[in-house]
């Protein structure tokens, strides 16, 4: 579970930071990073499966036998891909072990879960691709694809889960936060634009809630904030 951040800028400083130890952040912690366009940027510390929102959005790589389970995936009980797919049976494992749902970069797909399985109304799963070949720059397109998605099913509140510390990949929080929130923004304004134009529905998404784990708060907390300070100078 992790979240946004940017490229440029002082964002090294970020990233540097992460070699260093960092205070674990209880969970339940939420914090307004800031606010573009009128949308609220919402940073809590939780899991995928207990957040509450309109929308979840998870992502996954492609599959491989039992990757969310084996390690260098986090532990069960750190892992919020793993009580995701427990919240619902399974099925998230099911899906990608059968491959209706492969799991290729930027691929989705849209689940309606039980009353009650999990905090959020609806879940979309967004795929990364290979593993082997991850990129931070590529969550720039997944937090627009993200941010499309929401649009068009019209909700109010999207928490959105990279779960790529989940998965074991060692990739730089402050970095992949920021790209997500950047992406988010470029699909957000160009429906914006649209809507000036009278050839789109009136936007509906009022805050995004991105998820860290309790190590990688502030570390994406401050890529989050760089990338609000970018969007906002524009």
């Amino acid at each position: 579970m992790l979240v946004a951040a940017l490229v440029g800028g002082s964002i090294t400083n970020y990233v540097s930071a992460q070699q260093t130890a960092e205070v674990k952040t209880a969970v339940g912690t939420k914090k307004v990073w800031g606010t573009v366009d009128g949308v609220t940027i919402e940073g809590l510390v939780n899991g995928p499966s207990a957040a509450v929102a309109d929308l979840q959005i998870a992502c996954v790589f492609e599959y491989t036998e039992g990757d969310i389970f084996k390690s260098p995936a986090l532990p069960a009980e750190l892992n919020g891909m793993v009580h995701l797919d427990e919240a619902l049976k399974g099925i998230i494992t099911e899906v990608r072990k059968t491959g209706k749902f492969k799991g290729y970069a930027l691929e989705t797909l849209l689940m309606d879960p039980p009353k009650g399985s999990m905090g959020s109304k609806k879940l979309l799963l967004i795929g990364l691709g290979d593993r082997n070949n991850f990129d931070a720059e590529l969550m720039k397109k997944v937090g627009s694809v993200a941010m499309r998605e929401a649009l068009r099913l019209k909700v109010q509140t999207v928490s959105f889960a990279s779960d790529i510390k989940d998965a074991g990949i060692d990739s730089p929080t402050a970095l992949v936060a920021g790209n997500v929130v950047l992406g988010a923004f470029d699909a957000y304004r160009a429906q914006a634009y649209l809507n000036t134009q009278h050839v789109s529905e009136k936007m509906t998404v009022k805050k995004l809630i991105l998820l860290a784990g309790p190590p990688f708060f502030t570390v994406a907390g401050g890529g989050i904030k760089e990338a609000i300070d970018q969007l906002n100078a524009k």
